[in-house]
Formats: C-alpha cells, sequence, structure tokens
C-alpha cells in the first residue's frame, strides 16, 4: 500500500527526470570542485529542497561500513544550475 507522499507527487516525465538529474550532476560537480576531492569520498547526495535551493551532502568512507557524513551544505543556485550561495561557505579542503 503507497504512503501518503507517493500518492502526492506528481508523476515526473522522462524529459523532466533528465534535467533534475543534469542539475543535480552540475551542483555535485561545482561542489567537489569547491571543496576538492577527498581521498575517502563515497557519495554526493543533491536534494531539491525547493525552488532554487538545494541540500548537498558529502559522504566519506572506505567502505559501505564506515561511510559518514564529512560536510553539509545549503545552497542556492541561479536558473542554470551554478551556485550563487552557499551555507556555510564552501572552502577548499582537499
Amino acid at each position: 500500500m503507497p504512503n501518503l507522499q507517493q500518492i502526492e507527487r506528481p508523476k515526473e516525465n522522462k524529459m523532466e527526470r533528465d534535467v533534475r538529474e543534469t542539475l543535480s550532476d552540475l551542483i555535485r560537480e561545482q561542489v567537489i570542485h569547491a571543496l576538492g576531492w577527498p581521498m575517502d569520498l563515497h557519495s554526493v547526495q543533491v536534494r531539491k529542497v525547493w525552488n532554487d535551493h538545494y541540500r548537498v551532502n558529502v559522504f566519506v568512507g572506505e567502505s559501505a561500513l564506515s561511510v559518514s557524513l564529512a560536510h553539509s551544505y545549503f545552497l542556492v543556485v541561479d536558473s542554470d544550475g551554478r551556485l550563487i550561495g552557499s551555507t556555510p561557505k564552501i572552502t577548499k579542503l582537499y
């Protein structure tokens, strides 16, 4: 039986999904470029919060059992997906 979120979420077509995935990839690349590439990078999670605001979580760990959240940012992007603001500020660490 579907939960409430599944019922209320409108279906997205393939083109919308492709645009969302491309935008997420662009945001992910900009964050890693600004932060640097952690040696034990596991994944970079990009989640749209609303409109042009995103939450990005950077996970590190040598194996699936040792993954931890290393960095988390609240981002604002422009209509082209370019990063225009970050809280906290992304600084080059790697």
